[in-house]
Parts: C-alpha cells; structure tokens; sequence
C-alpha cells in the first residue's frame, strides 16, 4: 500500500518503538510519523479503513474497546509468513483475536486486510525476507529487546498517509 491513505485500528507496543521506528525510517520515511502519541510499532486490530470512518463510527469502536480489558502478551520470537514478512506473534493471542473479532463482527465491510488473507494472525511487523534479511539475522538484531512481556492497554485509530501519520483517536482496553 506504499503511498496510500488508510486508517487502521491498532494496539501500540511502545516496548519495541526503538527496533521498529527506525526500520520504518529505512524503508519508507514518508511514513514516520512526527505526532507523539503515534506508535509504529504495533499490532493491527483492523485495517485498512477510510478517512471518514471516524466520524461515523467513533461510538461503536469505543464501546467495543470498554468491553475488551487489557490484556498481558509476550513477544519472543521472530516467525516468517510464506510471503517472507518478518514478525513477532503474540503470545497467547486470544486478546487481539477477541478485539480483532468484536471489530469485524461491528465492521463486516471492512475486512481486515480488505480480505486478503483468510485467517488474519495478530502479529507485529519487523522486516521482510531479502538477501541477508532473515529470521535468525532480525532476531539477532532485536538483541535484548525480546522476549518482552507487555500489556495491551490501548486502541488506536491511526492515520496513515505520507508525512501526515498521526493518532486520529484512541480509546483505553476495558474502558479505563
């Protein structure tokens, strides 16, 4: 989606800004975002959505987020997709598949991933397969980053465009 505009409903992990933000001042700093509150690093809950989903759904997301209590995760290890995306997954995963499901279940027009994938797994993304780019290399480069245990507190309604990232909205796991 290089270059397009898109909201997404995200759970930020602050833990891993120091790793992810600079990958992303790598690879496309049209995307590094200047708001404080944003956070690269996250796990999507539901995305890509429209510029105008705010306005319109604003109330239901918040009443979903009150109703999904924060919840603790580990993150350890780096897995690779077929498509050769570097990720840490969540561990357990039930939190973000409780969110994520409330949110489709609220929101079926907008699939996540706009459908692209059949099961979408909660998973936080770090890299991407290449020529000395992998599993054992990324995991190398986290270092003492991981494993790290942290508390999903938060959803997010982010904006994603070139040189205008930033938080649109966010609402507080179990309404806090």
């Amino acid at each position: 989606m290089k270059h397009a505009r898109y909201a997404v409903l995200q759970v930020p992990v602050p833990e891993l800004e120091a790793f992810v933000l600079p990958r992303h001042r790598h690879y496309d700093a049209d995307y590094v975002s200047t708001d404080p509150a944003f956070v690269h690093a996250h796990v999507t809950a539901l995305g890509p959505l429209p510029a105008e989903f705010l306005a319109d759904h604003g109330a239901t997301v918040a009443a979903i987020a009150a109703a999904v209590p924060p919840f603790d995760y580990r993150l350890d290890r780096v897995v690779a997709f077929p498509d050769g995306l570097l990720h840490l997954a969540p561990e357990p995963d039930d939190g973000f598949r409780e969110l994520t499901g409330r949110l489709v279940a609220a929101f079926p027009q907008w699939p996540p991933y706009a459908g692209e994938y059949l099961d979408t797994v909660p998973h936080l993304t770090l890299d991407q397969t290449a020529p000395g780019v992998s599993t054992d290399s990324t995991q190398a480069l986290l270092g003492d980053l991981v494993p790290v245990t942290c508390t999903a507190a938060r959803l997010d309604l982010a904006w994603w465009e070139p040189r205008r990232c930033r938080v649109l909205a966010s609402w507080p796991l179990g309404g806090g």
